[in-house]
């Protein structure tokens, strides 16, 4: 009996983990309290994008094993630096990275956790870049949108299902990102505005820039004071 209950405890020990692997730990709570995870509408939130410029042509001169390699070793350092800023990964999607400050729970540092989140993975990928050239090798760049707003937030699927968000500030924030520059943190107004006074901050405004699907959108790029 004791050694069943410990195979059970140990068992259900490793579901624990894995679900706090795929989900924050309040709505892995939830879900195993209730079997079900509201979905919820969160009033602000800063939502990340990143995208690897060159990723898909460095690819084609490297095996299969060092893309993946190359690409498991920047998303680990993103979710680390997610982490340590208080940021919650929602998903990567090929080349992409894609999360979230102020999820699942509500704060009011949310695009200040975000910007200085964005900063660190933009300084990490610059030191690879330098180091792949000095050692004439292939190397890719990154972009980078932040945007804030309201979200959507919850649960989705059946099979493999994930923490996700949805709403026009995530598809403003992929615009920013689209529309940005290489080792640049593109940001809107709409997060400028909450951190403008930030004095280890400084930005520089890029005015009004067409982005698809979008119109206009007023941006800035932000900086390290």
């Amino acid at each position: 009996v004791r050694k069943s209950k410990s195979i059970i405890e140990k068992e259900r020990d490793r579901s624990n983990e894995l679900l706090l692997n795929i989900l924050p730990a309040e709505v892995a709570e939830e879900l195993k309290e209730k079997g079900e995870a509201e979905a919820k509408l969160i009033e602000e939130v800063t939502v990340i994008f990143t995208d690897f410029k060159g990723f898909t042509a460095m690819s084609e001169q490297l095996s299969p094993q060092d893309s993946v390699s190359d690409l498991n070793e920047c998303f680990s350092m993103f979710d680390q630096i997610s982490s340590k800023h208080g940021i919650e990964k929602i998903k990567t999607i090929g080349d992409a990275y894609m999360a979230a400050g102020g999820i699942p729970t509500p704060n009011s540092t949310h695009a200040k956790d975000a910007v200085n989140a964005v900063l660190e993975m933009r300084d990490f990928i610059a030191e690879g870049k330098a180091k792949k050239i000095a050692a004439d090798l292939p190397y890719f760049e990154i972009r980078i949108g932040v945007h804030t707003g309201p979200v959507v937030a919850g649960i989705v699927g059946l099979k493999k299902f994930q923490y996700d968000i949805w709403g026009d500030t995530v598809n403003t924030a992929s615009r920013l990102e689209s529309s940005g520059e290489v080792d640049k943190v593109n940001v809107s107004k709409a997060t400028y505005e909450l951190l403008k006074n930030e004095p280890e901050l400084s930005f520089e405004s890029r005015g009004k820039v067409a982005a698809k699907g979008k119109g206009e959108i007023e941006m800035y790029f932000v900086s390290k004071a």
